[in-house]
């Protein structure tokens, strides 16, 4: 504790960097734990003229509120991000929170002075324009974090994420709940909750103005006395310690030769080796598969998902999910201060997949053999579960992948890799939400077996295919994909020596060593002036 006391006081700018950034997050947990409560109330469904659809009708309009915001994110990701690339990630970053901010504004006055029919129009444009705020925020801050944070606490501040997507989540669905029950039916009911999400984007954006930019994209850019001043401040270190000389040596040298890479260039680089492009895409599959959980089906669909166990009134069902987001919000906080850099990447995604999938087994199997029971003390034993599959997810899948993703990335390319990663999420995010409310209609109880069969592939893939990252710097993770992917994999997964016996991969020392030994290594080359050609000077 003592340590951990000691850690938090020397790294106390890098955790307030992580903090402010990951305050966005906070944005992105309230947007989607709010809309389902809200589109339950009927002061909400009366205000669009919802009450007037059939159920079906009401059911597909309600699955389009939800999910124009997956389609702004898209976008938002795909494209807004990649201007970081050139213009940087803190100016990026606040763009993205005043785009935000104007979204959550519209969609707060919506329907006032129109008719039900053109008030929908614009709450789905408003929904979408904070998509694309969200979507532009959720692709940047892994990387903007990732990029500022020390090694030796890079996985709690990137983690730092999802316990505010947790923190987001838990708000939106208790004030959902206190709406339902303290505020009589009336356009305020449902304003109030998204006039609330307000807070969290002015806060981000407060707090970014006093963060300074990365410093590998300083370093990309050829700034280098600034990268050292921001490394400095990150590290309370002075710009001379040995450590902060050495950090901003081995940027630079993993940055010779990919200064200022053109967006199309950056895609193309992608696939200019095996290595490199294996690199690109095990973000994008960790984020797929993350979605193919079924989280995203809880947070928007809890009430619904409640009814379904036998839950009948709305701020019953309001309540029960507010709980679940209080246990997610828990366990998170629990895993980022304790699990996740003892555990290490692997073991968590391991672990929390095989576990998760258990727990939608469970709600699946009872599901199917006691339909339509109402709530009886099966009932709570499912409840339950979909607690425990909170847990579980918290554990591993929910914030890992973002850590694993940012960590594996190329430096030169990290930018463009995960904004393909989070436009990847947002897309995916958009199907769960688009079909969740089908399959709960058409196959019912089959929707969790669908969700409990992902969770143990994905397990499987991180098992036998995804080395362990904990521990090393950014610049040194490469050589984890350099040779023996699969014998490395094995190595690092809990119990994997069963599978290959007394075989050992080459170890990063190694390799880093062979590499170290070319005639003209990369160290050499960052020694030398950016105007070296010019000057003809030789190591």
């Amino acid at each position: 504790m003592g340590f951990e006391l000691l850690d938090i006081i020397q790294y106390r700018n890098a955790y307030f960097l992580a903090f402010s950034a990951t305050t966005g997050f906070v944005c992105f947990g309230w947007e989607i734990g709010l809309i389902g409560g809200v589109i339950t109330l009927p002061s909400f469904q009366e205000s669009f003229g919802l009450l007037s659809e059939s159920a079906s009708a009401r059911a597909s309009l309600s699955a389009n509120i939800v999910s124009v915001l997956q389609a702004g994110g898209f976008f938002g990701a795909l494209f807004l991000s990649f201007s970081a690339s050139r213009f940087g990630r803190k100016p990026i970053l606040l763009i993205s929170g005043v785009i935000y901010l104007i979204g959550s504004i519209i969609q707060a006055t919506t329907a006032i002075g129109t008719s039900p029919a053109v008030a929908l129009k614009i709450f789905y444009f408003s929904r979408f324009l904070g998509g694309v705020g969200i979507g532009s925020m959720s692709a940047l801050v892994p990387t903007y974090v990732s990029e500022c944070a020390p090694r030796a606490i890079r996985g709690r501040c990137t983690g730092s994420i999802e316990v505010s997507v947790g923190l987001g989540n838990m708000l939106a669905f208790w004030v959902n709940y206190s709406v339902s029950i303290n505020m009589s039916p009336g356009q305020m009911q449902w304003r109030l909750p998204i006039i609330a999400q307000i807070i969290p984007g002015a806060l981000f954006l407060f707090f970014m103005l006093f963060q300074p930019e990365s410093p590998r994209w300083l370093v990309e850019r050829g700034r280098y006395d600034e990268a050292a001043t921001v490394l400095a401040y990150i590290t309370r270190k002075g710009q001379d310690d040995d450590a902060v000389v050495l950090t901003l040596r081995e940027i630079r040298a993993d940055f010779v030769g990919k200064h200022r890479l053109p967006l199309l260039t950056q895609f193309r680089k992608m696939g200019e080796s095996k290595i490199i492009l294996l690199r690109c895409i095990i973000p994008s599959l960790a984020t797929f598969f993350q979605q193919w959980s079924g989280t995203n089906a809880v947070n928007y669909y809890a009430p619904e998902i409640f009814a379904g166990l036998g839950f009948s009134s709305v701020s019953s069902t309001l309540f029960a999910t507010g709980v679940y987001g209080v246990v997610k919000f828990v366990v998170t906080c629990i895993t980022l201060a304790f699990v996740i850099e003892s555990w290490g990447r692997k073991r968590t995604l391991i672990y929390g997949g095989l576990a998760q999938g258990l727990m939608m087994l469970w709600i699946g199997g009872w599901a199917g053999a006691h339909p339509n029971e109402g709530v009886v003390p099966g009932t709570y034993v499912s409840i339950v579960a979909i607690y425990l599959f909170g847990v579980f997810f918290g554990l591993g899948w929910g914030f890992t992948p973002l850590v694993l993703g940012s960590e594996v990335a190329p430096g030169h390319l990290r930018a463009a890799v995960m904004s393909l990663a989070t436009a990847v999420t947002w897309l995916f995010t958009y199907v769960i939400a688009q079909i969740t409310p089908i399959m709960l209609d058409r196959i019912t109880y089959g929707t969790y077996l669908v969700f409990g069969v992902a969770s143990f592939i994905m397990a499987a893939w991180v098992y036998f295919f995804i080395p362990e990252t904990t521990g090393y710097p950014l610049e040194d993770i490469k050589y984890l994909f350099e040779s023996d992917i699969i014998l490395r994999s094995l190595e690092d997964a809990p119990g994997g020596r069963i599978f290959i016996g007394k075989r050992r991969a080459v170890s990063v020392e190694e390799l880093k060593a062979a590499a170290d030994a070319l005639p003209m290594n990369r160290f050499c080359s960052v020694v030398l002036d950016e105007s070296r050609e010019n000057s003809g000077s030789d190591c």
